[in-house]
């Protein structure tokens, strides 16, 4: 795929929508145009956060290490960001990412995330909302699932 049409892609990305070309382009050049196939394992629970993906097509879910095996939590599409979590809060990874359908992305590694993140605080604050979003959807989550709890108590 030519770098132009990364750089397309990338806008299409809503977190990097407010982003000016100059900068997808860089970002495009800097960072890893990765393919996984169905049942492929972008990242494992427990590995060191040293990339963000950006998926550009197909999905994949995020699955979480439980006593009884993993847990689906939730599912990557395209145009969204996983793994930045890791780089962000500089922990190890918190789930593993496995591919459900064929998947291209880009890895962008976490010095030219964090740089990225510096150069442009409009990205910052997305990153924000997607997290807060996340934390949202999990807090609801629980709370439903320990109110079944009880209910079978």
């Amino acid at each position: 795929m030519l770098l132009k049409d990364e750089v397309q892609m990338l806008r299409r990305v809503p977190l990097f929508s407010g982003v000016e070309p100059g900068k997808l382009k860089l970002l495009a050049f800097t960072s890893d145009r990765v393919s996984y196939g169905v049942g492929d394992t972008l990242f494992h629970q427990g590995d060191i956060g040293d990339a963000a993906y950006v998926v550009l097509d197909g999905t994949a879910d995020i699955l979480v290490e439980s006593p009884t095996g993993p847990i689906k939590v939730a599912e990557v599409e395209r145009n969204s960001i996983v793994g930045e979590i890791a780089i962000l809060c500089d922990v190890s990874r918190t789930a593993t990412v496995k591919a459900t359908t064929g998947v291209e992305a880009l890895r962008i590694r976490k010095d030219h995330f964090l740089k990225l993140l510096s150069d442009f605080p409009e990205i910052t604050i997305q990153i924000m909302r997607v997290l807060a979003d996340r934390l949202s959807h999990t807090t609801s989550e629980l709370t439903e699932a320990r109110s079944r709890v009880r209910q079978l108590e």
